[in-house]
């Protein structure tokens, strides 16, 4: 397990925008993340009504810039590319706010294509085993960030 003080510099998501709280499990192809910060009150992502399904997308993409920050540690880059989300595809999701349920969620990923000009996974979120939602996501590196 990799605790959050070992790769959030690594990644831009700061503060309480950063929603992985740890780092279960990664190799060359998935990561396995979880975070709690679904049921907290000073969630950026939570509106009056709760937090919606779809916000578990970004929870996904997290988990790939972590997946992304740490391949590029594990080969010497202490300073990985930016990247920008640039689609989502088949996302699916099974309910409609996740702010109630109580426990961790596990957020999984696997990279199914990279390069040096970006990359696409595949993102699931389940919570006790249960699918919560799920998709496919594309991210670019472009040569400069606006």
């Amino acid at each position: 397990m990799l605790a959050k003080t070992d790769w959030a510099h690594l990644i831009p998501h700061a503060g309480t925008m950063c929603l992985l709280d740890a780092v279960q499990a990664w190799d060359e192809r998935t990561i396995h993340a979880t975070s709690e910060g679904h049921a907290r009150a000073d969630n950026p992502l939570r509106t009056s009504s709760g937090l919606h399904a779809v916000h578990l997308a970004e929870y996904g993409a997290q988990a790939m810039a972590v997946h992304g920050a740490l391949l590029a540690r594990a080969r010497g880059i202490e300073t990985p590319r930016p990247g920008m989300l640039v689609s989502l595809r088949d996302v699916q999701l099974c309910v409609e706010y996740v702010d109630h349920l109580d426990g961790h969620l596990d957020v999984h990923a696997e990279c199914i294509y990279a390069d040096d000009g970006g990359a696409q996974y595949t993102f699931r979120v389940e919570h006790r085993s249960i699918l919560l939602a799920s998709g496919r996501a594309a991210v670019i590196h472009p040569a400069t960030v606006p």
